[in-house]
């Protein structure tokens, strides 16, 4: 039996946090307990070795116990930047990228998107909820560094116009709950209202 690839994930939390009023997203608490905590122990056991893009508050990411890492590139240039960033540190031969504001990811999502990569022999997988694209989750080889390097120099910012340029397959997800994603105080409000009842 063939041994698998090694996976490094890299969870996104250094943006702006906009529509949170410019709050650190990943900081806020859902239950009690900080969202990139949530994102941390739902992906820690499905991964060799974790680390956080993060350009604020940096001391507090560490207190989780992963290393911590800010963007070379200035003004929150997007979650690219980071990945960016994050994959110039990557141990592994792969890389997964989660964003911090998906709290409820499914516990086995490394392992059906590995499985949809080795199938088709492609660069990039990429989650898919009812037909919807995921793109910030997505699992890919660690050569794809040099690449994403050069569409950032050249002023590309879309991920999704990123990863067209590359052999990737969808892998679908069936349940549109563990892909949730927290994009302002209203919804984390009600997630936790929710989760009360």
């Amino acid at each position: 039996m063939t041994a698998l690839p090694a996976i490094t994930a890299v969870i996104l939390a250094g943006g702006r946090g906009q529509r949170m009023g410019e709050a650190d997203k990943g900081l806020q608490l859902l239950r009690g307990k900080p969202l990139v905590r949530w994102v941390a122990e739902s992906i820690a056991p499905q991964v060799e070795e974790v680390l956080i893009s993060a350009n604020r508050n940096l001391e507090r990411y560490r207190e989780l116990g992963f290393a911590v890492l800010p963007d070379a590139l200035p003004e929150f240039p997007g979650p690219l930047a980071g990945l960016q960033r994050a994959l110039e540190s990557v141990k592994h031969p792969l890389w997964l990228s989660v964003p911090c504001d998906t709290p409820f990811l499914p516990g086995d999502l490394v392992q059906r998107l590995l499985a949809g990569l080795l199938a088709s022999k492609a660069e990039l997988a990429v989650a898919a909820v009812e037909d919807r694209m995921q793109p910030v989750i997505c699992l890919g080889y660690s050569h794809l560094r040099v690449g994403l390097g050069e569409f950032l120099a050249q002023g590309g910012r879309r991920v999704g116009e990123w990863q067209s340029g590359l052999r990737r397959v969808i892998v679908p997800f069936d349940n549109p709950e563990l892909f949730k994603n927290i994009n302002t105080l209203d919804e984390l409000a009600e997630v936790g209202e929710l989760a009360r009842h």
